[in-house]
């Protein structure tokens, strides 16, 4: 997937084929679903070699949840930008995520932290969950205490100006990170990257969506918190 992903059980017990069959998806879903893969599932749809009727289920759903966040967002975010082609990468990472997540909770698994590139589904807890200064990589600005629940960050520290405003085509720029947590990594992540592509709009959208608390900080370096958050003590 482009990331690294761990994985911490604090349940008693054998959980090491459950482990495996999470990492197993995900890898299925890094051939699935890539767009940087030519063959790939993802790619083959978006240069139009793929009927609807020869999607999988998976692709349906990852495109109906990318039409639901276009459409909330006015088209701020959005998956199919000219000049990049198809790339639902923002939604499928936060699906899959919590996809594996599932899987670990089905084989019986309560106590469980799983971390996507920084971005955390956590399961019992609660659990301590930092989120990174976005200018200083040995800060942070804030840990949460996190219990059934999920986090996930969008920002310009790492990758750049790489999250396009779907309306101009333009990079955004207004936030220099916004961290959403919300009951799944699925919102978490779409929503955090929906809201960042939103600009200076996006922490007040994010935070009226339904469970979702935010952390955000402009390009001004305000700070934008609700007060539902769950900062540790």
């Amino acid at each position: 997937m482009g990331l690294p992903v761990s994985l911490r059980i604090d349940d008693e017990g054998d959980f090491g084929a459950a482990a495996d069959e999470a990492y197993a998806w995900l890898r299925q879903v890094d051939a699935r679903f890539s767009p940087f893969r030519s063959d790939s599932e993802v790619s083959r749809y978006g240069r139009g070699e793929l009927a609807e009727e020869d999607m999988s289920a998976d692709l349906t759903e990852v495109l109906g949840l990318c039409e639901r966040y276009r459409a909330a967002t006015g088209g701020a975010f959005d998956v199919r930008l000219p000049g990049r082609g198809f790339d639902p990468c923002a939604v499928v990472k936060g699906w899959s995520v919590q996809r594996a997540a599932g899987l670990l909770a089905a084989a019986g698994a309560r106590r469980f932290c799983l971390n996507a590139g920084g971005d955390v589904v956590a399961s019992g807890g609660p659990w301590r969950v930092g989120i990174r200064h976005p200018e200083q990589a040995d800060r942070l600005c804030a840990v949460l205490a996190v219990t059934d629940a999920a986090v996930a960050t969008s920002g310009r520290y790492e990758r750049g100006d790489h999250i396009l405003d779907g309306r101009t085509g333009r990079p955004a720029t207004a936030l220099l990170s916004l961290t959403v947590l919300a009951p799944t990594l699925t919102e978490a992540d779409a929503t955090a990257t929906a809201a960042f592509a939103l600009g200076t709009d996006g922490p007040a959208w994010a935070a009226a969506r339904p469970g979702c608390e935010v952390f955000a900080v402009d390009a001004s370096r305000s700070v934008v918190r609700t007060p539902g958050l769950p900062v540790a003590a």
